[in-house]
Parts: structure tokens; sequence; C-alpha cells
């Protein structure tokens, strides 16, 4: 009797234990042409402002400042954009979503933002 009831315990916690799953679907980024100019103010400006995303923090009190109308100005430096290795950019590299920052870009948004560099990082 002892042994069905240590059987059932055994058989129950190894069901128990077996049933959690966290199923990881990897984001799909999508392939940026480089031929299609990409847009600061339509494409790059929305990922620091939408969603309280970056300008959290970034909002005048901490440099970059990346509100709007001021974000092209704060960044545009040696110190935020790197057009000679563009993925060490600290705009692109900190918040990558590879990164430990406390915000994180999605892997679409680092596409882009990367690609906006790789491009000559324009004020457009």
């Amino acid at each position: 009797m002892k042994f069905k009831i240590l059987l059932l315990v055994i058989v129950a916690a190894v069901m128990a234990g077996s049933c959690k799953y966290d199923w990881e679907i990897p984001e799909e980024i999508p392939d940026i042409d480089p031929n299609e100019e990409i847009s600061f103010s339509e494409e790059i400006l929305p990922i620091f402002n939408s969603g309280n995303n970056c300008t959290a923090c970034h909002n005048g009190s901490q440099i970059p400042d990346l509100r709007e109308g001021n974000a092209y100005s704060s960044l545009n430096s040696t110190r935020y954009i790197n057009k000679t290795s563009p993925e060490e950019s600290r705009i692109y590299a900190v918040p990558h979503p590879d990164g430990n920052h406390y915000k994180k870009y999605t892997g679409t948004q680092a596409a882009l933002i990367l690609a906006w560099i790789e491009q000559g990082a324009k004020n457009n």
C-alpha cells in the first residue's frame, strides 16, 4: 500500500512539473530595402516617442533629449551616431534588444535605426 501511494505521489509530481510551456515566438524582422530612404521624422522619431518608449527618461532632463523637435540635434554627434561603424552607434547599441538597457527596441525598430544610420542618419 505504501508503495502505491509513493508511486502515485511521484507520478503526480512528474505530471505537475512537466506542464509548463514557455513558448517564445521569435520576432520576424522585415527586410529593409537599402534603396528606400528612411525618414527620421516619420519612421525613427516615432520609435522614441510612441508609447513613452524612450521619452519617459530622455525628455530634456537626461541626454539625449529625444522629444520631437529636439531629438535630431541632440543625437547628431559622434557620441550617439557613428556613421563609420553604425553598429557601434550608442542610439542603436544601448537599447538594442540584446542589450541590458532598461528600455529596449524591438528587433524591427533596431533594424530600422541601424539602416537609417547606414544611410547617413539624415534629418529628413
